[in-house]
Parts: structure tokens; sequence; C-alpha cells
């Protein structure tokens, strides 16, 4: 038996002086000193010996456990400390190296637009008014002077989510909710998304818009359009023409579409203005008197007027940017060109 393990101790010293791997040295240590590793195999043949060599043979098989134990654990240590070497010569910093940049988020030019002219009417007077995305068709069309045949309520304008329940297609539903719950007088704008199928390089279909409301006794169509001059030259600069064109909306009579200058070609006419020198950016007129009925106003003794405009359309004028879909591919190229509120 001694023998045997003279044999066993010269292995398992060969063994691990050829290993090269923490992994390796474990399967060593279960080889030789594992459960039902081979020097517990010798081990069990203790019982075979005779009383005298009994002592003597299992003294030897101790010190040979300790040898291969602390043998084992020594190579343990150079394996983890040469792992660590090597570890760090592949992963070392290299301090020359210019640093990472980390990248900086800004305002989508949407955000930056509604916040520059929600800021401009706060000037003006103006609060903030919210209401809901989906919206029963009483607020978005019928309170508004929408007639039950009007082409807005058409399937390929609008999304109805049930028979009743839809995407609202403008934010005047908000007008009329905030009327219904306040007397005159009222002065809000009205900023959020909006809904219509419609979708190509001028026209999505989910939108923003900013809509305003200005209703008391003593309201005229002189005062729209002040403060409407007033918000386009702060918007676009204090040079810019603006004109009103008599048009038809629903609930406003008389309505009009409002143009500035063309902010391209200063008004001498381009592509984008379709060589006219104007570009429409909103609508507008005097609240009808049967908007007023609707939500319990007096057309006898108040007056108001009303206006909207696309939000995208304000941006893609103010940053002379070609395609509405561009503000939705969140593209970071693009979007990065309005950190700080401009072009770069």
């Amino acid at each position: 038996m001694r023998e045997q393990l003279e044999q066993l101790r010269l292995e398992a010293v060969e063994a691990v002086r050829e290993a090269d791997s923490e992994e390796r040295l474990n399967e060593i240590r279960v080889r030789f000193l594992g459960r039902k590793g081979e020097l517990t195999g010798l081990m069990k043949g203790l019982g075979a010996l005779s009383p005298e060599e009994r002592p003597l043979v299992g003294q030897v098989v101790n010190c040979v456990k300790a040898e291969l134990e602390t043998l084992l654990e020594q190579a343990l240590v150079r394996e983890r400390d040469a792992a660590t070497t090597r570890r760090l010569a592949t992963e070392r910093v290299d301090i020359t190296l210019p640093g990472r940049r980390f990248r900086q988020g800004s305002k989508h030019p949407v955000t930056l637009v509604i916040e520059e002219i929600t800021e401009i009417f706060a000037g003006l007077g103006f609060s903030v008014a919210e209401g809901p995305e989906i919206e029963h068709d009483w607020y978005n069309f019928e309170a508004l002077n929408f007639p039950p045949e009007h082409p807005a309520r058409d399937m390929q304008d609008t999304f109805f989510v049930e028979q009743e329940m839809l995407l609202r297609t403008h934010t005047s539903p908000v007008q009329i909710r905030t009327m219904l719950k306040q007397k005159p007088p009222v002065r809000i704008i009205a900023p959020g998304t909006v809904y219509r199928c419609d979708s190509d390089a001028t026209h999505s279909p989910m939108f923003h818009q900013i809509e305003g409301l200005m209703v008391d006794s003593k309201v005229s169509f002189a005062d729209l359009k002040g403060i409407l001059t007033t918000f386009t030259n702060q918007l676009f600069g204090q040079k810019t023409g603006v004109r009103l064109r008599p048009s038809f909306f629903p609930f406003t009579e008389p309505s009009a579409e409002v143009d500035i200058a063309c902010v391209i070609c200063g008004g001498n006419g381009c592509r984008v203005c379709k060589q006219s020198g104007w570009l429409e950016i909103l609508g507008a007129g005097m609240v009808d008197p049967e908007v007023f009925r609707h939500v319990g106003y007096d057309p006898e003794q108040i007056a108001g007027f009303a206006f909207g405009m696309g939000i995208e359309r304000i941006a893609m004028l103010k940053y002379g940017i070609s395609d509405m879909r561009l503000l939705f591919e969140n593209d970071i190229r693009f979007l990065k060109q309005f950190q700080g509120g401009a072009t770069s």
C-alpha cells in the first residue's frame, strides 16, 4: 500500500505542476481528494491491514493528504494571481485615449414650440386648459355646430373608438368644457394631441394643436386681429407681415385664415409659399352664437373669438423643416440640432 500511496502522490504532484487553470486544479482536487477520489479509495483498504501496520500506513496517508492539500492551495493562489495579471494586461485603461462623450438630451422641437407659444399667450393674459384625448361626439362636433352630415364626422377623417366616442380631431372640445364650467370672462389656450386619418409629408395621423378662446362682454374682431398680430410678431419677428383672409369654420362666424409673410423668402415669393409671398399658419373667427347657446351663454350679452393652429406646421416654418415625418422618426441626428431651442 505504501508503494501505491507513493505512486498516487507522484501522479498528483505532476498533475498539479501541469495544471494551467483554476478549473483544472479543482478537477485534480476532486480526482485525488474528493469523497470518491483515489486517496479515499486507498484509505478504505486500511481495514485489511494488520493491527501493527494500520497506524503506520494511516500516518503515511495523512501526510500524503496534507501535502496534496497544501500543494493544491499554493497552486490555486498562483493561478489566481496569474489570472489577475493577465486580466489587468488585457483590460488596462489607456489614459491617453479621448474620453467618452455623454449624450445630452434636449427638448423635442414640438415641445419647444408649444412652450414658446404658451409663454407668449401667458404674457397676453391667457391661461392653459386641458381635456381628454378620447372625447364624446357632443363635445367634439355637436356643441361646436357641426351638423350631422358634416364631412369631418365621416370615418375617413375621424378615428372612432365606439359609436359616440372618438379620438378628438381638434382641441376645441376643451373650449366647450371650459365654458360649461366657467362663466365669462374666459381667456384660455388649449394645447394638446389630436388625431385624424391623414398621413403624408405635411400631415400626420397624430399631431399637436393649440387653440385659443377669449370671451367677454366687449370682444370684437379687432381684438382678435390685435392678439394674433402680436402673437405672430413675437413668434416670427416684429417685421413679419400678417393678413387675414375670409374663410369658413362651423363654430365661428365670421371666420378667417391667418397668413404671415413667407419666413423663407421674406414675402418675395418662393417654392415654399408657391410664389405668393404668404404662408397660412392658423384659422380664427368670432365664436358662432349657436356655440354659446350650447354652453348656456347668452350671445346677446357676450362675444368672443377662437383660433387654432397646428404646432408641427409652426415648427416646420420656424425651423425650416421640409417633411413633418422627421418630427416623429426619433432620429438623434435630426433632433440634436434643436439643443438650446434653435437649429445649428
